[in-house]
């Protein structure tokens, strides 16, 4: 996608606004963090000052970082081919790309899914107008935009064969709330896969924060029928880890 087609999107999600700022301002506010789950302290510059497991919950990028997103390096840098090809997917299976953002990995799904649908899930309204344009586009109607929540994806229960996080884990505020509604939105055998830059690799030109271990990311989603089944380093600068869930709630 240009950078011409990513102003338009833009232009697209001004005229937004006004249709979702009636639904985000009745939405209801996230759940409070558990004293149990989380301990605030004095944080970092890039961080929001909100620790799980011993590390600090990173900012988010907001929407007008919609074209780095989208920069034309990524292809190369990122090899998201590989990181498709890697999801094994098959023409009916029901997805869940979770903080979409301007949908760069969505349209790469939707068309080998055909017979599915994609929901594309953004805790940012500009970024659901981009998306909800993305969506009207020849060969993307089985991707839908959907508005969640910082605490929950909004999704139905026992809905999804997949549900993935391409760089965002390391951003969510609540994200044991959050891992806990995929979950219940996953059917069973259904996963969830996870792709973070690697902490471990300093040459890594990513901000600490925006960085996580294997071992972290293990430490932080298993458990809640939520098995660990593979950790793929195949991808030049980010692990793809995978774990499946392996029970009812």
């Amino acid at each position: 996608m240009g950078i011409d087609l990513i102003a338009v999107l833009f232009t697209a999600s001004l005229l937004a606004q006004s249709a979702t700022a009636t639904q985000t301002a009745t939405a209801p506010a996230p759940a409070p963090a558990s004293t149990s789950a989380y301990r605030i302290a004095p944080g970092s510059p890039d961080g929001i000052g909100k620790f799980y497991h011993g590390r600090e919950i990173a900012a988010v990028m907001g929407f007008e970082g919609a074209q780095w997103l989208e920069r034309p390096e990524r292809a190369r840098e990122e090899r998201p081919d590989q990181l498709v090809a890697d999801l094994q997917l098959t023409p009916a299976m029901t997805v869940a790309d979770i903080g979409a953002g301007s949908g760069y990995l969505t349209r790469r799904i939707a068309p080998l899914v055909p017979q599915g649908r994609v929901y594309a899930v953004d805790v940012q309204p500009e970024m659901v107008a981009l998306l909800t344009t993305l969506a009207a586009q020849p060969g993307m109607a089985n991707i839908v935009p959907r508005l969640g929540a910082p605490d929950d994806v909004k999704l139905s229960p026992n809905s999804l064969d997949l549900a993935l996080m391409v760089d965002v884990y390391h951003e969510l505020a609540f994200p044991a709330e959050v891992i806990a509604s995929l979950v219940r939105a996953l059917r069973v055998g259904g996963r969830l896969v996870i792709v973070e830059y690697r902490a471990e690799d300093p040459a890594v030109p990513i901000k600490l924060l925006h960085k996580m271990t294997a071992a972290q990311v293990r430490l932080e989603i298993e458990g809640s029928q939520l098995r660990w089944a593979r950790t793929s380093e195949r991808l030049p600068l980010q692990h793809v880890i995978v774990f499946e869930k392996t029970a009812a709630p």
